[in-house]
């Protein structure tokens, strides 16, 4: 007998449960079902309304419609397929339920105990239903269905993206990359700005440096033969240095450019300008950014700086993807092709990425950036972390002192228990312990510790016995001294000596 299959159809309007009776006439073959499925009369004789269950509001629809995209088994759900679809206790059900969602299906197993499958032929089949489903309800309207399914995805889509509109990190995102953007462009178009004027004026290139005083000052001064006295005090206020007004006059007078037309000399002029503003859009987009960053991410600002942060916000996508990061992948965000070439090739992979250009590593000694990133990094988790995750994401993380402490402890060698610097070797005398008051070894301790028991035993003094170790604690003293009168009649005597007389006994035995 074969299994009966049951399709599973969550519409704007309610879930229903349509019933694939004619399966064996259309086959269990995708190709004839995507044929089949846009001719209503012959899909109509194949797949048939088992029952419907309508949505009793707006908001019971978007949190049925919730629920089944996060795999959410929904009482109302429960209750409408325990009700149509009845298993009988003891044996096995001769229905399947075809499901769009795989998890929803699985959630529906697990509860109800009902088989649930999806696969490419069940879609199909829904495919179908969705096409047909007006003509499936008798009272329900075509112009019903699309009003209903367009407040439905309106609130769907609300839902999906409400956030607070003063913690969005796509601002930042943008920010930053239109930072660097216009950092590129105002320096390709400054050098524009020099090479083009400095064919009229060629000496102002040496006494101003800055590309945005130079392209103010071309602006003003414009034909450096109408350049006089009268406009050094323009010049000063655009300087704000006297003497250099006064030297760029002097250097119009016995300046060795060409003199150009008018036009020419109008188009540099709107060009100079348009630099100008580029630059002061810069400046204001930098402040944004500023204020951006100290609303989305105010701890992860505080401690590398907003740009830095910025720029890991951007390169991870998003605040919340940076703060699902290590720590470690955190630290070397922005040097991938360095940390897969180093895999490929075996060779050292790289300390720090976009995280090099906070202040605190470059205040740093060069063996100690690599400690400070790891530290850094480790930091700046936990404050992502909290900007992102925490309500009120206020916090205050003291990093100074941690890398006031890694740059003054790691730049001393640490002194082992041996005395000797790390990396160096341990002298042989160091290692041993005898004659040097240091502290024996576990290993040491062990072996006199078996060699005691021996004395014990045969009444024979070991070799280690002697008045440098064997004397030194006060609560075996009388027991040792003991055995060193039984062995040779003598208090106190050194290795040699000891080593002497337990020849000399033996020759005697």
């Amino acid at each position: 007998m074969a299994t009966a299959l049951y399709l599973l159809f969550e519409s704007a309007s309610g879930y229903s449960l349509f019933h694939a009776n004619g399966i064996d006439e259309i086959g269990q073959n995708t190709e004839a079902v995507k044929s089949s499925v846009v001719d209503l009369t012959r899909f109509g004789k194949a797949v048939k309304l088992h029952a419907f269950q309508p949505f009793s509001s707006a908001l019971d629809a978007l949190n049925q419609c919730n629920a089944v995209s996060e795999g959410i088994l929904t009482d109302e759900l429960r209750n409408f397929l325990e009700l149509n679809l009845k298993i009988k206790e003891g044996k096995k059900p001769k229905f399947s339920l075809g499901v769009a969602e795989p998890k929803i299906g699985s959630q529906i197993f697990e509860v109800t105990k009902i088989p649930c499958q999806s696969n490419e032929f069940v879609l199909e089949l829904l495919r179908g239903v969705r096409l047909h489903f007006d003509r499936f309800i008798n009272d329900l309207k075509p112009s019903d269905l699309a009003t209903a399914q367009l407040g439905l995805g309106h609130s769907y889509s609300r839902a999906k993206v409400k956030f607070n509109v003063n913690r969005v990190d796509n601002m930042v995102i943008q920010a930053i990359f239109l930072l660097d953007t216009l950092d590129k462009d105002i320096n390709s178009f400054s050098m524009r700005v020099r090479e083009w004027y400095s064919w009229h004026f060629p000496e102002l290139v040496k006494i101003v440096n800055d590309n945005y005083l130079y392209a103010k000052v071309a602006k003003f001064v414009v034909n450096k033969a109408e350049l006089s006295e009268d406009h050094i005090p323009g010049l000063a206020d655009i300087l704000g240095d006297e003497d250099k007004a006064k030297e760029v006059v002097e250097a119009a007078k016995a300046s060795m450019g060409q003199d150009l037309s008018d036009i020419d000399l109008i188009n540099v002029k709107q060009f100079a300008q348009r630099v100008m503003d580029l630059s002061e859009y810069r400046k204001d987009l930098y402040d944004y950014l500023v204020k951006k960053m100290n609303d989305v991410a105010p701890n992860l600002a505080a401690l590398i700086g907003e740009v830095v942060g910025a720029r890991l916000i951007s390169h991870a996508g998003s605040l919340s993807n940076l703060a699902k990061c290590p720590s470690s992948t955190l630290q070397i965000l922005g040097a991938e092709k360095a940390l897969f070439r180093a895999l490929k090739t075996r060779g050292n992979t790289p300390k720090y990425g976009l995280i090099f250009h906070s202040s605190f590593i470059g205040r740093a000694s060069q063996r100690n950036k690599g400690r400070l990133a790891r530290y850094l990094a480790n930091k700046c988790s936990i404050a992502t972390r909290i900007d992102c995750f925490s309500d009120d994401g206020e916090t205050q993380m003291d990093i100074e002192n941690g890398a006031t402490e890694i740059s003054t402890k790691k730049s001393k060698k640490k002194k082992s228990k041996h005395g000797a610097a790390d990396g160096e070797p341990v002298p042989e005398d160091k290692l041993t312990g005898v004659g040097n008051g240091d502290a024996p070894s576990d290993t040491e301790t062990k072996k006199k510790k078996k060699k005691k028991h021996k004395v014990a035993e045969d009444g024979h003094v070991p070799e280690s016995v002697n008045g440098a170790d064997g004397l030194a604690s006060k609560e075996n003293g009388t027991a040792k001294k003991k055995l060193h009168e039984e062995a040779d009649g003598v208090d106190n005597h050194t290795a040699s000596e000891v080593k002497k007389k337990r020849k000399k006994m033996k020759k005697e035995e």
